[in-house]
């Protein structure tokens, strides 16, 4: 945080005030959701590798593993890029969604700022 950054706690969440800035919400998700979200991934990379061959039943599994990072870790649209990774023949073979779980983990409180 810079010079006259400031770091306020409002009703639900801390937020980061940064003077001529939008006031962007931080958001700490809990060690439950971070270890479900890995879980989900992890499962979902692991029956991928299995199912590279039946374009269908991996189609499913990825929209099942999306909906369900997205019930966990709240609206994301970090998890769109992973869905088209994986939509991609032969990726299956990648951890692409404990990838994307990663740097949501990471790299959530980096956010852009509008002037």
């Amino acid at each position: 945080m810079g010079g006259n950054n400031l770091l306020v706690n409002s009703k639900n969440r801390p937020a980061l005030v940064i003077p001529g800035r939008e006031t962007v919400p931080l958001r700490n998700y809990s060690r439950k959701r971070i270890a479900l979200a890995f879980g989900a991934a992890a499962l979902s990379d692991f029956l991928a590798m299995w199912t590279d061959f039946l374009p269908p039943v991996q189609w499913a599994l990825d929209l099942g593993t999306a909906a369900a990072l997205f019930l966990i870790l709240g609206r994301r649209w970090a998890l769109l890029p992973g869905l088209l990774m994986e939509a991609i023949p032969g990726m299956g073979v990648f951890p692409v969604w404990i990838l994307v779980v990663l740097s949501l983990v990471l790299y959530d409180e980096i956010k852009t700022h509008r002037r």
